[in-house]
């Protein structure tokens, strides 16, 4: 499970920022709502399953989820890929001219099967990895696995000497790739799991975009797949679309074909595709990463989940991560999104606690700042989502009732003034 992630000097998160699945010590109601992560030392570590980002647009809510998917093509590909780059491709701050000198920090503080907790980071350079860690925690205590600097004269230091290879790591390891990346390539014993934990999360998945191989996803495993088929089939029932069944037919091109059974007034009707809403449409890409992440413990990252959902599938998307009887593997979402009532459930209770709610706010400089609502210290029984709407806890569009419109009508005036004296 992921418990945190800091990023800096990536996109508009100029500082560094840090996004946390850990949740916050001083409430018992929050604490009740994580879920219980055990760990190799013994302690039982309280974890959420599901944070929300949310914020006014162009706040830098989707820079988060863009570093997390950052930071996992590093780990994939510097080895294979950055060789053909002239430099280290880096998302560097823009607003800022002093940024492009300056490191891009990524680091991960991940949980593996085994309960052992280990950090690993690096910072990037213009043109080589200018830092690199790895840390366990097997007994509670840091163990450090390698640090790498490359301002010294030997850039690689492995205290304690845990990690076997390290000589010809050290000495293979190009200055513009990731240590973690060329072990792996070589399939090290030890770094692999680490690499893998990597490899097996972060899947992220944006309504708008890559739909159609979504689509073709949750198709092609209901064919495959009769549970896979049976879970799907009960989402779109639930999702109250009127949809009885689902029939999928592989064709000679390589793409299925999915019709959709509705039932209505006692008549079954099979719709072409392409006459099915945007709505549903979506929902059903959806389910596919949707049931393999809760199948393999994954973490999921959804940028923009209410763009073309329904705030009611939404909702039950995160439901789905928070129900343990569901995910029982303890498959983590990240999300984004811009609709307050995900903040409240129906019978105006919570739908997350403060701990899982992030904002990001831009400053002066246009740099985002990324914060939780849990810093604010609500009580209990606050209604987050009338406070958030309220601008108690920022993060809200500073526009006022009319604003726009009085602007556009100023910006009218001045043109027909400028036409006049012209």
């Amino acid at each position: 499970m992921l418990l945190r992630f800091r990023v800096a000097n990536v996109r508009s998160l100029r500082d560094e920022q840090e996004l946390s699945f850990v949740a916050s010590e001083g409430s018992e109601r929050e604490q009740a709502a994580a879920r219980g992560l055990a760990l190799s030392d013994g302690s039982l570590l309280p974890v959420h399953t599901v944070v929300g980002v949310f914020g006014a647009n162009a706040s830098g809510k989707s820079n988060v989820i863009a570093a997390l998917k950052n930071m996992k093509h590093a780990v994939m590909r510097s080895y294979a890929d950055w060789t053909s780059y002239d430099g280290i491709p880096r998302d560097e701050f823009a607003l800022d001219p002093k940024a492009a000198a300056e490191t891009s920090l990524y680091e991960a503080d991940f949980v593996l099967g085994d309960g052992v907790r280990w950090t690993y980071g690096f910072e990037l350079g213009a043109r080589r990895i200018e830092a690199e860690w790895l840390y366990a925690y097997p007994k509670g205590r840091r163990q450090v696995w390698f640090d790498r600097d490359a301002g010294r004269e030997k850039p690689f230091d492995f205290p304690g000497d845990r990690l076997h290879d390290r000589t010809r790591l050290a000495r293979t390891t190009r200055q513009d790739a990731l240590l973690l990346t060329r072990a792996a390539n070589d399939g090290h014993e030890q770094l692999t799991p680490v690499f893998d934990w990597f490899k097996n999360n972060l899947w992220d998945v944006t309504p708008e975009t890559e739909r159609t191989q979504r689509e073709d996803y949750t198709a092609v495993n209901l064919l495959r797949n009769e549970d896979f088929r049976r879970r799907a089939e009960e989402l779109l029932r639930v999702a109250d679309l009127g949809i009885a069944e689902v029939e999928v037919e592989q064709t000679s091109s390589g793409r299925p074909v999915v019709r959709l059974i509705h039932a209505g007034g006692g008549e079954r009707t099979a719709l072409d595709w392409s006459a099915e809403s945007w709505g549903t449409r979506s929902w059903f890409a959806l389910i596919g990463p949707l049931l393999l992440a809760l199948d393999s413990g994954a973490v999921l990252l959804i940028d923009e989940l209410d763009a073309s959902l329904h705030p009611r599938f939404a909702a039950e998307v995160i439901r789905l991560f928070q129900a343990p009887w569901v995910n029982p593997k303890g498959a983590q979402l990240i999300f984004t999104g811009h609709d307050p009532s995900l903040l409240r459930t129906p019978g105006g209770g919570r739908l997350l606690e403060p701990g899982q709610l992030w904002l990001t706010e831009k400053d002066e400089r246009g740099a985002t700042e990324l914060s939780s609502v849990a810093d604010w210290e609500p009580t209990d029984e606050e209604d987050l989502m009338a406070s958030y709407l309220a601008g108690s806890f920022g993060a809200v569009p500073k526009v006022s009732e009319g604003q726009i419109g009085r602007r556009l009508v100023r910006t009218d005036d001045l043109a027909q003034m400028e036409a006049e004296e012209g």
